[in-house]
């Protein structure tokens, strides 16, 4: 799953890319209203979710919301703000924003919202993510094998999710890079093949043999 970032404070921001890394995201930072909202468009419906400071330079959160879903774009937004006044959480999901969060906050409770809002939309509406024996609950971060735990590292269970997410559905390898990687991701590598490598062979040593298929030429797709 890829988050977009705009927010102003580069502290903060630093510290929202590195939190949302370590749960497994791939995160992108815009310092500025006007550079998020490049990126937001650039990647169209490529992000996964958006999390905009209300209060930036350039462009406000307010007005990339709204042009967003002027221009049909469905992406989950929470809005971070330290504006906590009725009205303003008001205007905020009137523009379009799915949550409202307000400044001071607790990573834990930011990291809990953008997995409800990641849970919202029709492909992704129950939690628990299934393909015959082999389950996910994605508000709980646990997988299961035939009932027994399965233990995946961030990045992998991000890679897993996606397949989830998308059953029976090619998914090249530009496509998993656009959702699991940030824009720093060194396309050149491996890297993605080394991951899918990774959970097959745990997939295989739970009982799971050949659940990730290769699809010459085009990609990776999950098997019934």
């Amino acid at each position: 799953m890829r988050i977009l970032v705009v927010e102003d404070n580069a502290k903060l921001a630093a510290s929202l890319k590195k939190g949302l890394q370590q749960e497994g995201y791939a995160v992108d930072v815009a310092l500025d209203g006007s550079e998020g909202q490049r990126l937001a468009d650039a990647a169209g419906e490529g992000y996964d979710a958006f999390v905009l400071d209300l209060m930036l330079p350039g462009v406000d959160g307010m007005t990339i919301c709204r042009t967003l879903r002027k221009e049909g774009n469905r992406v989950p937004v929470l809005m971070l703000t330290a504006r906590g006044g009725l009205q303003d959480r008001v205007d905020g999901l009137d523009a379009g924003a799915d949550d409202y969060l307000g400044k001071p906050f607790a990573f834990e409770e930011l990291a809990a919202r953008i997995r409800a809002l990641l849970r919202r939309p029709a492909v992704s509406a129950m939690p628990v993510l299934r393909a015959g024996d082999l389950a996910m609950n994605s508000a709980t971060r646990e997988v299961t094998v035939k009932g027994r735990p399965l233990s995946l590292t961030a990045k992998e269970f991000g890679l897993l999710e996606l397949f989830l997410r998308h059953p029976r559905q090619v998914l090249s390898r530009g496509q998993i890079t656009m959702h699991l990687w940030d824009q720093e991701f060194d396309g050149a590598s491996n890297v993605v093949e080394v991951h899918v490598r990774n959970v097959r062979r745990k997939l295989a040593q739970a009982g799971k043999h050949g659940q990730i298929q290769t699809v010459r030429g085009a990609g990776y797709r999950l098997a019934d």
